[in-house]
């Protein structure tokens, strides 16, 4: 809830308190005049006492404005003044229920037993010829377990709607917090997808510069073509950079591009091709059914693999195999050789990798990599990953 409406809240709940102040001191004069009237007709009251009894108890009824922030004293005041003012019994008895809504306890135990003292008091002292003592003791008890009962049921509601109240506003606050988490999660999601992309074009920017750096006998038309290519990648970077930046900003994934999957798979062979990455691909999986969070993570593994194997072992040839295992397995292997103690052209950090594992953990699967040796083939850079694939 914001400050505003907070204040509004809080504003709206001093009218109401303020109203049934109000409710409280009329409904006791108007008490006082029908008990004053009852008294009259039984006890033969002239019509001055009736009158000074009357405003009596208009008068000490307006201690009522103060029985929320005193409801203690209040109530004593009013038990205490109703023995002489008969007028006031009415308000004691409406002080006596805020006490028990209120409070808990000794102060409400002592309240009531000292409305019933002085309600008893009062009967000894006005006793009224036409109803016997033990029945007027017996109302009196009488109308002050009801009104105690009221109050605790009062208190009682009050409390439960508070309760109620509570969870409601705990159970929103829950939902806000699940969708802030889900949010950033999504949001850490979509970023890690355009930071694998945008880290191989930038890839592929760099093998191209380096390539006319080092291969200074080029024909114009091979610069040309490897210069578009750059141009192109550096302009996919680009919009890959602003996407991330967007997604970071906004916090939603609207306007996005879809990300690519295995679909996307001739496209990322081609590029590798056009980088200098000779690639002997061998899938195995072509046209069967892979969902799209498997297709996704299949495409970033042969994606940073090739990569790799470009940034650390160029003009070498790239195994791929795409297999399924008949194990509820799919099998992904990308395998270069390792000629001699390779230079890499561009710096890595290790990231990749890194980046790797935890998209096949997200999917329950393993991941291998690491330099092997081949009997008969010399040493290679294997990386291999097994990701559940339900027949």
């Amino acid at each position: 809830m914001t400050p505003a409406a907070e204040v509004e809240a809080e504003r709206k709940e001093r009218t109401g308190q303020r109203v049934w102040d109000v409710a409280a001191v009329l409904s006791s004069c108007v008490g006082a005049a029908i008990v004053l009237g009852d008294a009259q007709a039984g006890r033969g009251m002239s019509d001055d006492q009736v009158f000074l009894h009357l405003v009596a108890g208009c008068v000490f009824a307006q201690a009522l404005w103060w029985r929320r922030r005193w409801p203690v004293a209040v109530a004593v005041f009013l038990s205490v003044v109703s023995v002489v003012a008969e007028g006031a019994g009415v308000a004691s008895l409406i002080a006596l229920f805020t006490v028990v809504t209120l409070r808990r306890g000794r102060p409400a135990v002592l309240v009531t037993a000292l409305s019933v003292v002085t309600g008893l008091l009062f009967t000894w002292i006005n006793p009224d010829p036409t109803v016997p003592m033990p029945v007027t003791i017996a109302l009196t008890i009488a109308l002050t377990a009801a009104t105690v009962a009221i109050g605790l049921a009062a208190r009682a509601r009050r409390e439960l709607i508070a309760s109620l109240r509570e969870r409601a506003a705990r159970a929103e606050e829950e939902t806000r917090l699940r969708a802030d988490r889900l949010r950033l999660l999504e949001r850490e999601r979509i970023a890690r997808e355009m930071h694998d992309a945008l880290a191989h074009r930038i890839s592929m920017v760099s093998l191209h510069a380096g390539a006319l750096q080092i291969r200074p006998d080029l024909t114009p038309e091979e610069v040309a073509k490897a210069a578009a290519t750059i141009r192109d990648s550096a302009h996919q970077a680009l919009e890959d950079l602003r996407e991330i930046l967007g997604v970071l900003r906004a916090g939603d994934g609207d306007g996005l591009r879809p990300q690519p999957d295995l679909r996307d798979l001739g496209d990322l062979l081609a590029d590798a091709h056009r980088a200098g990455v000779r690639v002997s691909a061998v899938n195995h999986l072509d046209g069967l059914p892979i969902s799209a969070s498997l297709g996704r993570t299949l495409y970033r593994l042969i994606q940073e693999g090739l990569t790799n194997a470009g940034k650390h072992a160029p003009g070498t040839s790239v195994r791929l195999l795409l297999e399924s295992t008949g194990e509820g397995e799919l099998h992904l292997l990308i395998s270069n050789p390792l000629p001699g103690i390779a230079r890499s052209v561009v710096p890595g950090a290790g990231a990749g990798l890194v980046g790797l594992a935890e998209r096949v953990e997200l999917l329950h699967g393993r991941l291998s990599h690491g330099v092997r040796d081949h009997p008969g083939a010399g040493l290679s850079f294997d990386l291999e990953a097994w990701l559940p694939w339900p027949s």
